[in-house]
């Protein structure tokens, strides 16, 4: 018994670790970062400019309140990141966005920093005592317009220029179905399509028309049942079995009676009807007297 309580002690706290764990803000990522913002995204106020987008990678939700956000190494602390915002609550395998417009009094989500494009960046996030490094990234100089710089997948090492500009998205976005591309190619003109179609249709129409001829046969079947339990009849079928020898013998029979019985092909018998002479003197209705007049 006191064992059992040690096992379901330790994994509490093992749970409870897990969780911690989970939620540490050191599974924040520095995930994308666009430096030169002519035609692109703008913010909350209509306004484009350079931003920074970070990452949960854990499996918890982390709370960024507290952080740094800096692009000077020696100044870890550069832009605190207020506390209390709900919004600084990243869900897991989600994103935020930073501003760098340099006008921090617009809000949480806007730095007091901006990104210089025709030098290298560097860009850090640091834990809530302002000592302890979360990420870093050194954004290379003369970055294209309006192209960011990123991971190539979400939270991974490999970075380079993106394809798209993704913020608070996933880096790496499906644009095309394989499936579809692969029948495009293998099947240009579209016959492989139409006849699998048609083999499915037809399949369908005969697997159809098997079911509902079963459903009708068990529904007359049961019909029948029930009216011959109603009216108490009950059809029962016997097989009789008659032997070769009775049945030769009752041929026999037949082809040597009289030729006015049957016809002259005997091999189609023709049961004709008897003729009686009739004399009217037999009748009955003649020896009936009539009943005297009044």
């Amino acid at each position: 018994m006191i064992r059992k309580k040690i096992g379901v002690i330790l994994l509490f706290v093992l749970l409870i670790s897990f969780g911690a764990q989970a939620q540490r803000v050191t599974s924040m990522r520095i995930n994308e970062v666009l430096v030169i913002n002519e035609d692109n995204f703008v913010d909350d106020y209509g306004k484009r400019s350079g931003w920074i987008e970070l990452y949960n990678s854990s499996a918890g939700t982390v709370n960024i309140g507290g952080c740094f956000l800096t692009n000077d190494k020696n100044n870890p602390k550069k832009y605190p990141i207020p506390k209390g915002d709900v919004l600084t609550k990243i869900s897991p395998r989600q994103h935020i966005l930073f501003w760098a417009d340099g006008r921090a009094e617009k809000g949480t989500f806007h730095m007091n920093f901006t990104l210089d494009p025709s030098k290298e960046n560097y860009i850090a996030l640091y834990d809530t005592d302002g000592k302890t490094l979360v990420d870093e990234i050194i954004i290379p100089a003369n970055q294209i317009v309006d192209k960011s710089y990123g991971r190539t997948v979400d939270g991974q090492d490999e970075w380079g220029v993106l394809a798209k500009v993704t913020p608070s998205t996933n880096n790496l976005t499906l644009d095309t179905n394989e499936r579809i591309d692969n029948f495009r190619q293998n099947d240009p003109v579209g016959i492989g399509m139409t006849v699998t179609a048609m083999v499915v249709v037809f399949l369908g129409l005969i697997l159809l028309y098997v079911i509902f001829k079963q459903i009708g046969k068990a529904s007359v079947s049961a019909s029948k049942r029930r009216a011959q339990k109603a009216s108490g009849v009950t059809v029962e079928t016997e097989s009789t079995e008659i032997s070769g020898e009775v049945l030769a013998a009752i041929g026999a029979a037949l082809y040597e009676l009289d030729e006015d019985v049957h016809d002259i092909e005997n091999t189609v018998l023709t049961i004709q009807k008897v003729k009686r002479n009739y004399s009217p003197w037999s009748s009955k209705i003649y020896g009936l007297r009539e009943l005297p007049r009044k």
